[in-house]
């Protein structure tokens, strides 16, 4: 935020959004909470320093009755077995990173609605008095969703992190991404990657895969059937290369077998391969793994698709690696 945004603001109540957000202004230092949520202090300190937390002195007021229900609901759930110790600090950085980054984006998607106001300071305070309680009903109600659409997909086959199953991984990444960055003002680059992450997004769930997340100017997505997540990579290069189209140029690169998922993530030499197409793949192109290329030419169903030979390369951690390049045959149409 520039120094003029920043002075706009400044008139605005910290202290009176800080009881807002945290439901009563802080009158408890961080050894008060702990003695009270009957958890050791070095405790609290490791797991608010994962989830990201700023840092607290001793004698700072800086915590309210509701971290102390907070830390004991995660005693709690230690208690339980749900936060096991190999798994407790990955769990929470996990949630840590997330709610940061969102947190980020939110209050900079408000601070610009209030700076375009005649009154910023003013606007903000609205904004996050009527704003934020219903942004935090709606973020439940999509947890809530995605745990129903979770439990579709899991429970059936009953699995669970740490076991391998066997999928399709796919990498999209923009063409050139360092040279646009350099090229293009920070709005119209900030534009191109969300127009590149929403319309990635809608296909792969359209496909009926899944975004495990977005690192820049790259996706990462799974999906069970190999060929739907070929497709969504087929319609993402056609669109790249359609002049007439805003989507970016993009290359991508699949392989199919087995996979580990843990805490929303995913993990294995499946993985591996597939991010390794990608950086190979020429702009425009999808190139998969020869686990993939002996899936999609299994049985029937998969005369629409054109596979090719490229000669073998060696990146890191593989060599020799078998790339197949994967094209729609001639009048095969779209999804």
């Amino acid at each position: 935020m520039a120094a003029d945004d920043a002075e706009a603001l400044s008139g605005a109540d910290l202290p009176e959004l800080e009881e807002l957000l945290l439901g009563a202004r802080p009158n408890l230092t961080r050894q008060q909470v702990a003695d009270r949520a009957g958890v050791p202090l070095e405790l609290a300190v490791e797991l608010w320093g994962q989830l990201g937390f700023p840092h607290a002195a001793n004698g700072d007021v800086a915590f309210t009755e509701n971290d102390v229900t907070a830390l004991e609901q995660t005693a709690e759930l230690v208690a339980l077995g749900i936060l096991e110790p190999d798994s407790q600090s990955a769990l929470v950085r996990t949630w840590g990173r997330s709610y940061a980054r969102l947190a980020e984006w939110q209050v900079g998607l408000l601070a610009g609605i209030a700076l375009a106001d005649a009154d910023p300071a003013a606007r903000l305070d609205e904004l996050v008095t009527k704003v934020l309680p219903d942004v935090e009903r709606l973020q439940a109600y999509v947890w809530r969703r995605h745990l129903l659409s979770a439990a579709h997909r899991l429970l059936p086959r009953a699995a669970v992190d740490d076991v391998e199953v066997p999928m399709v991984v796919g990498f999209t990444d923009i063409v050139g991404y360092t040279s646009l960055s350099k090229n293009l003002a920070e709005s119209e680059l900030v534009e191109l990657v969300e127009r590149f992450e929403d319309e990635t997004t809608r296909l792969v769930v359209e496909a009926g895969g899944r975004v495990i997340k977005t690192i820049g100017d790259e996706v990462l997505y799974v999906a069970d059937d190999p060929h739907a997540g070929v497709e969504v990579a087929l319609d993402l290069t056609r669109r790249g290369e359609d002049d007439e189209d805003a989507f970016p140029r993009v290359r991508a690169g699949l392989a199919f077998g087995p996979v580990t998922s843990r805490l929303g993530d995913v993990f294995g030499p499946t993985v591996n391969i597939a991010a390794r197409l990608t950086s190979v793949a020429r702009p425009g192109t999808v190139l998969v793994d020869a686990g993939a290329r002996e899936v999609l030419t299994a049985g029937e169903g998969h005369d629409d698709l054109r596979l090719g030979r490229v000669r073998r390369v060696s990146v890191k951690g593989y060599r020799n690696l078998e790339p197949w390049v994967v094209r729609r045959r001639a009048g095969s149409g779209t999804r």
